[in-house]
């Protein structure tokens, strides 16, 4: 069977799949997350041999350190990976949660109520821990769920998705809740993300690349996080003890991720005074700065920024730095070279804290704090599929909420409209 064939027999399970899941009432659904949970700690050893299988492939393929480092599965990430399922358990079912009712002069009782998606297709790179947190998300939700992993963990995925579906079904799981694209071809990516009628949502979670030729390729919705060019404004208000412990935590906790700064803008009147102090902090961090003009008149020490500094995500220890006249410039600034994705202002003066809170156009606008806290577990959501930069239908980190959409529900007795 060809590929495209294959991709619509798997929609078409998951379809089928997506009805079955919309009768499973919360308590069934937890003792299937609890059985899933079970079934991964009993295959742990098989897991992990698959998984050393991923490991060998890849160190003969010439992957990466830090690509090895998000394969492999230690015991730690296999601890972490099964209370991750098992803490889904302990939160609320959104499935079903009236968001609000109201009564029509002519006796209509119209109700919104939370409802799965349907059949959502997760497209991935290299973290195995994904499947699991992807398709654990999916199924408390009530969505039938169809994977698509990079080809680096494909014995990894392979051996995760069967211990989901093997734990499951002995509490009930329905088939096809849970499906994994076994075929490397890439022919597969394009055939899901076109697949209309049959898949409602595509959730793709990677580079830049990965999302924008998912993105061109797409004929279903598509929830984008291309990437994460965060900045920090420190206003002349700011505590400047406190800015600097925020862009230390922010750049250098961990550069590699979606929510570390990667610009800061000072504004002119404490530049003298602040810059160098910032200078010094992240020298300590071997932190590269990359200034502008004005930035290098107080700190000549510093690499001259380029214009593409203003919006490339580094994921590294290096922070562009510039000089700005005020908040209003600020704000500008970032929503033209920014990704909408986190922000921060560091202020004690109320009307600055306001303005940019407001006129900033991110999903994450944060006053004297750090960026890193974007994250679903730190929001207490309990858990994420990603986080998007997209304004529909969901914005920032996504829990489980965000993996439901609504539905009218209107009862009559008799009513006809004139």
């Amino acid at each position: 069977m060809d590929v495209h064939h294959t991709m619509l027999e798997m929609g078409d399970k998951a379809v089928a799949a997506a009805r079955q899941l919309t009768l499973l009432g919360t308590r069934r659904k937890n003792l299937i997350l609890e059985a899933m949970a079970d079934s991964l700690e009993a295959n742990r050893a098989q897991i992990k041999e698959a998984n050393a299988r991923d490991m060998a492939a890849g160190r003969a393929g010439g992957l990466t350190d830090a690509m090895l480092d998000r394969l492999f599965l230690t015991d730690k990430r296999m601890d972490s990976i099964i209370h991750a399922v098992r803490a889904l358990v302990g939160l609320k079912d959104p499935v079903g949660q009236k968001i609000s009712r109201w009564i029509r002069p002519n006796g209509l009782i119209i109700q919104k109520v939370r409802v799965p998606i349907g059949v959502i297709g997760i497209i991935f790179e290299s973290r195995p821990n994904v499947t699991v947190d992807a398709a654990a998300l999916c199924f408390k939700t009530s969505n039938a769920v169809i994977l698509r992993g990079g080809r680096e963990a494909l014995e990894s995925n392979m051996a995760l998705v069967e211990a989901l579906q093997t734990g499951g079904a002995r509490k009930g799981l329905p088939a096809d809740s849970i499906q994994l694209i076994t075929t490397t071809d890439h022919d597969a990516v394009r055939e899901l993300v076109q697949l209309e009628g049959r898949v409602d949502l595509i959730i793709p979670r990677g580079g830049e690349k990965l999302i924008r030729a998912v993105t061109q390729q797409a004929h279903v919705p598509v929830i984008k996080h291309y990437k994460g060019v965060c900045y920090v404004y420190v206003d002349q208000a700011a505590n400047q003890e406190m800015a600097l412990n925020i862009i230390e935590n922010a750049k250098c906790s961990r550069p590699g991720v979606c929510n570390a700064i990667e610009k800061v803008l000072v504004h002119q009147a404490i530049a003298a005074e602040f810059l160098p102090k910032l200078a010094a902090r992240l020298s300590a961090q071997r932190v590269e700065i990359r200034g502008d003009e004005g930035v290098r008149a107080i700190v000549p020490s510093v690499t001259a920024a380029r214009e593409e500094d203003w919006v490339e995500e580094y994921l590294d220890l290096i922070l562009a730095v510039g000089i700005t006249p005020g908040v209003e410039e600020a704000i500008a600034f970032i929503n033209k070279h920014g990704s909408h994705h986190s922000d921060a202002i560091i202020s004690e003066e109320e009307a600055a804290q306001n303005l940019f809170s407001q006129q900033v156009d991110s999903a994450c606008v944060y006053t004297n704090a750090s960026t890193r806290f974007t994250d679903g577990a730190e929001f207490g959501m309990g858990a994420e599929i990603g986080i998007s930069t997209d304004k529909l239908h969901a914005r920032g980190p996504m829990g489980l909420e965000e993996l439901t959409t609504y539905k009218y529900i209107i009862h009559g007795h008799g009513q006809i409209r004139e």
